[in-house]
């Protein structure tokens, strides 16, 4: 029986040795080699390490998409929003889905992401509506409009108002399935070399700046351009522009526009409001199955309270930084507001007589506005 015992202790001992010296050594290095292939990689949270419980008998995702961004993953809001919606959608889809994001130009030139998703020669993009002017002009109201609402009001048109309705029904006619999937605040009204003192200071003035915002200024005499976020800086520095108008504080800061031009005004009259997009190519969302699309439409959803909560709260910040550094921040007078305001309503009245969408967009945006102001008189303290 003694003899019996010590062999039984003798043998577990061997036992342990070679599974640390001999198993343990080659057990490790299967499970590198599998976390190295592309497929187990796609499991972990794009920018995390591997999850110390990722079943390593899944291979690969169920569906994966390559999506193009129209906006630099560095940037705050535009860019990390992006990046978010990359990240949760692996997350609450536990590894089934992953979007995974490009920086612009890298898949295609950022001026071909609606026809690249239309055609399906990729299968996602994260831009805004407000781009597409060339495409369909009426998805700029759907980006950004001058004067316009605020976020609850604008998130109330669209979900409530009518306004989702038309959007779907402009997309499907061009192979695409969007959806709302992020929401950016005031922005500023933009970086000067001079101060303005008046509208006929803008004549002339060549100006970055997009979307109908831009045609206001146009009518006024100014010279819009359309710049990408990184030819901004160099353009200011040569003279090529005057002015630049990009984004919000926060965004404005992390391009360094400060140390270009030192005049700062507020406030962004041509987009109070912006929201941004998740763009699918159609046949690939019919392609999803209900709990897939649910999943996306979740984080989505989530982006846009994330953006609206995130962008209100890193704003000062971002100010006292460009104040310190020797920005003047500068507030339009109202009577130059007035001004930029009745030329926006030409505007909107010109494009509506030329483009019928334009015109049903805009009805329906400024027949919820008149309603929408009953309640807002009342509500307002």
């Amino acid at each position: 029986m003694r003899n019996a015992i010590i062999g039984i202790v003798i043998g577990t001992v061997i036992g342990v040795v070679i599974g640390a010296t001999l198993l343990a050594p080659h057990l490790h290095d299967e499970t590198k080699a599998a976390l190295a292939t592309p497929g187990v990689e796609n499991l972990s949270p794009p920018g995390a390490e591997p999850a110390k419980d990722v079943d390593l008998r899944i291979e690969t995702p169920a569906v994966s998409w390559k999506m193009a961004s129209a906006y630099s993953g560095k940037l705050p809001q535009i860019g990390s929003l992006a990046k978010r919606l990359e990240k949760e959608t692996w997350r609450i889809s536990g590894g089934q889905m992953q979007i995974r994001f490009n920086e612009p130009d890298t898949l295609v030139p950022s001026t071909e992401i609606f026809d690249a998703v239309a055609s399906g020669a990729i299968d996602a993009a994260f831009a805004s509506p407000g781009l597409w002017r060339d495409r369909a002009p009426a998805l700029q109201l759907f980006g950004a409009v001058p004067f316009g609402p605020d976020a609850v009001e604008y998130l109330a048109w669209i979900y409530f108002g009518g306004g989702r309705e038309i959007f779907d029904k402009i997309y499907e006619r061009h192979g695409i399935h969007s959806m709302f999937c992020g929401i950016l605040g005031p922005e500023a009204s933009g970086w000067f070399h001079q101060q303005i003192l008046s509208p006929e200071d803008l004549r002339g003035l060549k100006i970055r700046i997009y979307g109908l915002g831009a045609d206001v200024l146009a009518k006024l005499g100014a010279k819009p351009r359309m710049l990408g976020d990184s030819e901004i800086f160099p353009a200011l520095e040569s003279g090529a522009i005057n002015a630049a108008e990009f984004s919000m504080p926060a965004i404005d800061l992390q391009l360094g526009l400060h140390k270009m031009a030192e005049h700062y005004y507020f406030p962004g009259w041509h987009q109070p409001v912006t929201m941004l997009e998740l763009m699918v190519n159609r046949s690939k969302w019919d392609a999803l199955s209900s709990q897939a699309k649910a999943q996306v439409e979740t984080v989505c959803g989530d982006n846009i309270r994330y953006g609206l909560a995130e962008g209100a709260a890193i704003q000062f910040t971002a100010l006292k930084k460009i104040y310190a550094e020797g920005a003047k921040i500068h507030r339009w007078p109202p009577a130059f507001l007035e001004t930029l305001e009745t030329t926006w309503a030409e505007v909107a009245a010109e494009r509506s007589a030329s483009d019928e969408t334009f015109r049903e967009v805009w009805n329906s945006l400024t027949a919820f506005r008149r309603d929408y102001a009953i309640w807002q008189e009342l509500s307002s303290p």
